[in-house]
């Protein structure tokens, strides 16, 4: 495996590390267990996108959630930069949480 690759695999689990301490508001879950994170791309330049939904469009952080995955994401000292982009395609359910997200929900 070439550096590049290993490096961008590290940076990635550090990414996710940073997704799980960040929590929906009114779920007592992290963003990453609850299924809103549906990609993360890191470029050699170590430049982050994170493609990401929301629970819902009318979300109460739509405004904020993001901006806080930003800026937690481009405080890794490793990260040059990074951007997230909302899509609701396709729309997020129960379906995408992790089985540790259902369980802590009483869903299973």
């Amino acid at each position: 495996m070439s550096k590049t690759a290993i490096d961008t695999q590290e940076l990635g689990e550090k990414i996710v590390r940073v997704l799980k301490t960040i929590y929906d508001p009114e779920i007592p879950v992290d963003i990453y267990e609850l299924g809103l994170i549906y990609d993360v791309f890191v470029n050699e330049d170590n430049e982050v996108k994170i493609l990401m939904t929301l629970t819902s469009p009318n979300c109460p952080v739509a405004e904020t959630l993001p901006v806080e995955v930003e800026e937690k994401v481009k405080s890794l000292d490793i990260v040059k930069d990074a951007e997230v982009e909302i899509t609701f395609d396709p729309p997020w359910s129960q379906d995408l949480m992790s089985e540790e997200a259902k369980l802590e929900l009483g869903l299973l």
